[in-house]
């Protein structure tokens, strides 16, 4: 895998920055979740094309609605980005759904559970080597 020049890791920071502005600010689609993040982009090094990261807070329904609704306004999102974005060409963008964050959650949730049953059964052994000690 090809590492990014420094140009390139730039001009995917700001598109990811105007990104998350228009998505945020500009569109009107009521299908697009208020809780939609652009977790990452990556432009390619001719500026033809741009893969989007986003990640949806919520039901699986509220993704698809939030990914249709992306899809539906992708040359809005492009022309805005034209207007804001002082590059030679415009990438068609890509939006890709990306679940790690939920994933993170999720495994967060499983640990602290874990945890907390591994808490439980030590106060359980501890209770009963106390009457253990105290029989004796």
């Amino acid at each position: 895998m090809r590492k990014n020049s420094i140009k390139n890791t730039r001009v995917n920071g700001e598109v990811q920055k105007e990104l998350s502005v228009i998505i945020r600010d500009e569109i009107k689609d009521p299908r697009i979740s208020p809780w939609t993040s652009v977790v990452d982009v990556q432009v390619a090094p001719d500026l033809k094309t741009c893969k989007v990261w986003i990640s949806v807070l919520g039901s699986e329904e509220d993704r698809d609605n939030t990914a249709k609704g992306l899809k539906s306004a992708a040359p809005y999102i492009r022309r805005e980005l034209a207007h804001r974005l002082n590059l030679r060409n415009t990438p068609e963008i890509n939006f890709v759904m990306d679940q790690s964050i939920e994933y993170g959650v999720n495994m967060t949730h499983k640990i602290d559970e874990v945890i907390a049953k591994d808490e439980n059964a030590a106060k359980e052994r501890g209770d009963e080597s106390d009457e253990n000690i105290s029989e004796d």
